[in-house]
């Protein structure tokens, strides 16, 4: 079955996140992703354990799960960017590649003749996406950037945690995975546009801008009301209730969205008095009086277990779950139902897990091809057949160090 991507290729210059996290769903939509890396090193986060998957034999591995978690469906090939000889094999690659994806620092490609001038003079139809913590001009635009950076400067850290906390960064890289949702987002835009125009373009995504983007309905509290939204913990600012609640032996939460489910829920735990009060009935009530409601479910609550309230509940219609763990989650039936994990076969290990892509196609289904190549294991394979080396210029290429 033809995947949506199928026959576009896609030269992956990225490393770590963000960038490999949009190749990465290219690559699941089916485009053909020919990711390049440093000889011997490769990508920062082949490093960023624990933990290694470890070979086939029991032996220690080279694969950290952080670099398993975005590179699935790619070729890699290792090329020595600051050589006149790999940069002449990235240029070749360019010239038949529908994308390329790069987050070297803000004129990092100029003086090795990949930047996005050079490469279009030689391949017109090019999409050619940066990504940088910064974006491609500003006072701060050769500054490095990171995740953590991103979440702190545009004010994501300043809503997270509670009231009575210090700021905290979320447990996973939202900046890092929100930039690659965006960067594919454009690559795809662009290609259509492509399509109609015939000529390719330069695409400018930065880590800050997107994470000051994902604010959203933040953001726009304070551009409306004038007040820096703080800090408020397991509770929505502008929903209630929709928070953690106490049962009788554990805590889960309960998020309703409107007025019809919270009364639904007042009946369900046996208090339908309070969607009739003026203080709860409606949900601005609810989020100005939300200490005191909170006071009010929970006493009504403590009375039953969580497991009690998590079949009752749902079944009502008001939407309530535990607060798993990782491997909480990997236990859940929807999600086994839904296939989260899958595991591709692997040169070294035999099988590589990870995480599906949550898009469900009807007719074009997301196609897994192969594991996180090891370093360098395509090299050989995408010179001869994309470039068309013989084996003695490929055998000479790494004799002198280039591949």
């Amino acid at each position: 079955m033809t995947a949506p991507l199928d026959g576009l290729r896609v030269l992956d210059l990225s490393r770590v996140l963000a960038g490999p996290w949009c190749t990465q769903l290219l690559a699941d939509l089916g485009a053909e992703v020919i990711k390049i890396e440093r000889p011997g090193r490769g990508d920062d986060t082949r490093q960023w354990g624990p933990h290694w998957l470890a070979n086939e034999d029991g032996s220690a591995g080279t694969e950290s799960s952080y670099y398993l978690s975005a590179n699935r469906n790619k070729s890699s090939v290792t090329v020595d960017l600051s050589s006149a000889a790999g940069q002449e094999i990235v240029t070749d690659l360019a010239r038949s590649s529908d994308v390329l994806v790069e987050n070297f620092k803000v004129g990092g490609l100029i003086d090795k003749g990949l930047d996005y001038e050079t490469l279009s003079k030689i391949n017109p139809r090019l999409v050619y996406a940066s990504i940088t913590g910064f974006g491609q001009s500003g006072p701060r635009a050769q500054d490095p950037g990171y995740d953590y950076l991103a979440q702190a400067l545009s004010g994501f850290m300043s809503v997270t945690g509670s009231p009575d906390g210090p700021p905290v960064r979320a447990g996973v890289a939202v900046s890092d995975l929100s930039t690659g949702l965006y960067t594919t987002v454009a690559v795809l835009a662009a290609l259509l546009r492509r399509g109609i125009s015939g000529v390719g373009q330069h695409i400018d995504v930065a880590l800050l801008d997107t994470q000051t983007a994902m604010l959203a309905n933040q953001a726009s509290s304070f551009l409306v009301g004038g007040v820096a939204p703080g800090r408020s913990g397991d509770s929505h600012p502008s929903l209630a209730p929709y928070q953690m609640f106490e049962a009788a032996d554990d805590t889960f939460i309960i998020a309703c969205g409107n007025d019809r489910q919270f009364r639904t829920l007042c009946n369900v735990v046996g208090r339908p008095e309070l969607a009739d009060d003026e203080r709860f009935a409606q949900n601005p009530g609810r989020v100005a009086n939300r200490p005191r409601l909170a006071e009010e479910l929970n006493s009504a609550l403590r009375v039953k277990d969580r497991a009690f309230w998590l079949n009752v509940l749902p079944k009502a219609g008001v939407p309530a779950g535990s607060v798993n763990t990782v491997a909480d989650a990997f236990d859940e039936a929807q999600l086994q139902h839904r296939g989260v994990r899958i595991d591709l076969p692997h040169p070294t290990a035999g099988s590589a897990p990870g995480v599906a892509n949550p898009i469900k196609f009807s007719e074009s289904p997301v196609q897994y091809r192969s594991a996180p190549p090891t370093l360098g294991q395509h090299t050989d394979e995408v010179l001869t057949n994309v470039l068309g080396f013989d084996a003695d210029r490929i055998a000479a290429l790494r004799t002198d160090q280039v591949i």
